[in-house]
């Protein structure tokens, strides 16, 4: 009889994470995998294209939550998320990540005592006013098997008293990374025709983040970048996320930026691969540049994936040098997801 996995899903990272596994579960007859979207993220560019362009299934349950606090939608989500449980009644839920969406599949879990799975566990800024930071400590102290990406993931898993299941499985990201190199190699002149990108002649910017979205603090990022485009010459192509277009609107008439919708999972690796630069408050950016071995700067005064600064891929926006630059060897060889299947089946 098949495992019955429920993967819960609602933000685009989570999408591209998800995929990698669900590629590997269609090919296994030991898994039965539903797919609940709980629509945090519920713009166009921000969900139904990376469905489409990742290959992913339509959901089973889409759930629709989205706006309002951060309390407000978890608790709605928790309520659906029960309700969706209760019915399915899987072996094992499977969330990503550290969104709310991930806390509230591993809260709702946990309440109807089924084990939980948690891609990307360990991770930690040690920020706690990231409503992430939160999300990642709570949702990893009530999981069953804990997939951590690198090696410092699974020492500060250490560090807080967990020691049963963990595994070091490696980026899933990169499994996704690898799988949209394959495709951009057929279909570059699409994207290319799409886009009109000159390789190395301009910074790709991304912010989304809530600490990033303060007038104050978005001023600075944007100062900060204006600054860099100065300093190497360079344009910004800053694809603008719904949380901050209306604190972009001072800045359209800027000449050094371009300001495009949201790009899609594809069209934001090719973008990467062209880029000089990666200037970004995301997470998933930071690996990826590094993916395409494309340079990054974090807008941040942190970072959870700290090899990318040690490694000399990355550094922080408060710091001028990067250290010597190395390979990084912790994510793995794009077999993570397969590992994290073959884990939940032998369990």
């Amino acid at each position: 009889m098949a495992k019955r996995v429920l993967t819960i899903v609602g933000a685009r990272p989570q999408f591209i994470k998800a995929a990698a596994f669900s590629r590997e579960a269609s090919k296994d007859s030991r898994i039965d995998e539903t797919l609940v979207h709980t629509g945090q993220h519920f713009d166009e560019n921000m969900s139904k294209v990376f469905f489409k362009e990742l290959d992913i299934p339509n959901p089973k349950y889409s759930l629709n939550i989205n706006g309002g606090s951060h309390g407000k939608m978890t608790g709605k989500m928790l309520s659906a998320l029960e309700d969706v449980l209760t019915e399915e009644e899987p072996d094992i839920v499977l969330v990503y990540g550290d969104t709310n969406s991930t806390l509230a599949g591993s809260i709702a879990a946990a309440k109807l005592n089924i084990p939980i799975a948690h891609v990307e566990a360990g991770l930690r800024s040690f920020n706690k006013r990231m409503p992430e930071e939160i999300n990642r400590v709570l949702t990893d102290h009530v999981s069953d098997f804990l997939f951590c990406p690198t090696k410092e993931s699974v020492r500060n898993l250490r560090n807080e008293g967990i020691s049963n299941g963990i595994f070091h499985v490696g980026d899933v990201m990169y499994d996704a990374t690898l799988h949209a190199k394959e495709f951009l190699v057929k279909e570059e002149k699409k994207y290319q025709k799409t886009l009109r990108l000159r390789s190395g002649e301009f910074a790709l910017m991304t912010i989304h983040r809530q600490e990033s979205s303060s007038a104050h603090r978005f001023s600075k990022i944007m100062q900060f970048a204006i600054d860099f485009s100065e300093e190497h010459n360079l344009g910004i192509l800053f694809p603008v996320h719904p949380r901050i277009r209306r604190l972009v609107d001072p800045y359209r008439e800027e000449s050094r930026f371009r300001f495009l919708e949201p790009l899609s999972y594809i069209e934001t690796q090719y973008t990467i691969s062209k880029a000089h630069t990666v200037l970004t408050d995301s997470g998933g950016l930071q690996k990826e540049a590094y993916f395409h071995s494309v340079p990054c700067v974090t807008l941040r005064s942190e970072t959870e994936w700290v090899e990318t600064i040690e490694c000399g891929w990355n550094r922080l926006w408060t710091v001028e040098n990067y250290n010597a630059r190395n390979p990084i060897d912790e994510y793995g060889n794009g077999t993570g997801a397969k590992k994290i299947l073959n884990t939940l089946m032998n369990a």
